[in-house]
């Protein structure tokens, strides 16, 4: 009876061992369950970096441009245009050779060691305009004019299209803050509206001591044409420290006035537009103004586009003709050392000695 009670107990735990195995392999069975047995869970939605954003234009238009602009085409004033793509730092976006008008003297062959590439780019404009089946063969990311009827032309072709203006002064700072949101350089951008206001407060500093009865009077524009072709040079020649002759007649953006108006201002220093000074020199018809007298004609350095008008370069207009204006108050071997580093700084393209002096004493 004892035995068949130890034998039974003995069964009885050897079945309570295996169904707890049972029960454990069950549970663990329970844990890796076939795949097909488990609830699939959802993916994770992939949030999808936006391709495109809408700027507002200096003409007030909404434009929707890619996030990543990769080629750029400048129509209308492409040496003003150019410039502000160079100075944000891109000017190897630039997809397009300038026009004729442009190259058919050298003028402008500081273009090409900014943006190298252009040289080989398709001319977008003729004498008759747009050249849209060029322009659509291109199809550029982005294009930038200064005359809204060429961007609605475009527009209306289905190419990105934005305006820049320029009615004032501070109008330079604005443009290159809406292509440092367009080019993604809103950091040089800052940068440069920073150098633009120290550098004008610099040319206010040395030429604040000067009386009123000592600062020269000037002329900037073309002598033989009789015209200034820009009122932004009233501003420039103020900055430096000079008095414009024509600051109480020039309102509108050009200005023509007569030889005899030219006589009684009596310039003592003239800027030209042209570069044919010896011309000038030469002119028995202006040979009585103090500037032709004291060889004070300087002829306005053109280098990504025409310092005396309108230009990203502007603060460097402002240094040169304080330094011709002003020798004492603001030397040559300082101006050099701007332009070096106002080129390095924003068009990345190191300036040689030769070439700065070409600009000083441009001709």
């Amino acid at each position: 009876m004892k035995y068949a009670m130890t034998r039974r107990t003995a069964l009885q735990t050897a079945v309570g061992a295996m169904l707890a195995a049972a029960l454990g392999c069950m549970g663990l069975a329970g844990c890796s369950a076939p795949a097909e047995q488990q609830k699939s869970e959802p993916a994770p939605v992939q949030q999808q970096e936006p391709q495109t954003r809408t700027v507002t234009d200096m003409a007030g238009r909404s434009v929707e441009l890619p996030i990543d602009v990769k080629s750029v085409a400048t129509f209308g004033s492409v040496g003003v245009l150019n410039a502000f793509v160079e100075c944000m730092g891109k000017g190897d976006l630039i997809a397009n050779e300038m026009p004729a008008n442009f190259t058919k003297s050298d003028k402008w062959a500081m273009q090409y060691q900014f943006a190298p590439q252009i040289k080989n780019g398709p001319v977008l404009e003729t004498a008759d305009g747009v050249d849209m089946e060029a322009t659509m063969s291109l199809n550029p990311d982005l294009c930038i004019t200064m005359m809204e009827d060429i961007a609605q032309q475009l527009e209306e072709a289905g190419l990105n299209v934005i305006v820049l203006t320029w009615n004032d002064t501070e109008d330079v700072k604005k443009a290159v803050d809406l292509m440092g949101q367009i080019l993604g350089a809103e950091d040089r951008a800052a940068d440069y509206r920073t150098y633009f206001d120290e550098t004008v407060a610099k040319a206010t500093d040395r030429t604040s001591k000067l009386a009123d009865a000592d600062k020269l009077a000037v002329l900037y524009g073309d002598v033989e044409s009789l015209t200034n072709p820009h009122v932004i040079s009233e501003w420039w020649i103020d900055a430096a420290g000079g008095k414009s002759v024509t600051a109480e007649t020039h309102k509108k953006n050009s200005l023509e006035y007569t030889m005899e108006e030219l006589l009684a201002w009596q310039p003592q220093v003239v800027f030209s537009s042209s570069i044919n000074v010896d011309a000038l020199y030469a002119n028995a018809n202006i040979a009585s103004l103090p500037a032709v007298a004291d060889k004070r004609i300087y002829a306005v350095p053109t280098v990504a586009h025409v310092w005396g008008n309108r230009t990203v370069e502007q603060p460097l207009t402002v240094l040169w003709a304080m330094n011709k204006l002003y020798p004492e108050l603001y030397s040559e071997t300082e101006l050099s050392g701007d332009i070096k580093y106002f080129y390095s700084h924003f068009f990345n393209y190191q300036m040689s000695d030769a070439e700065i002096k070409g600009i000083i004493n441009y001709q």
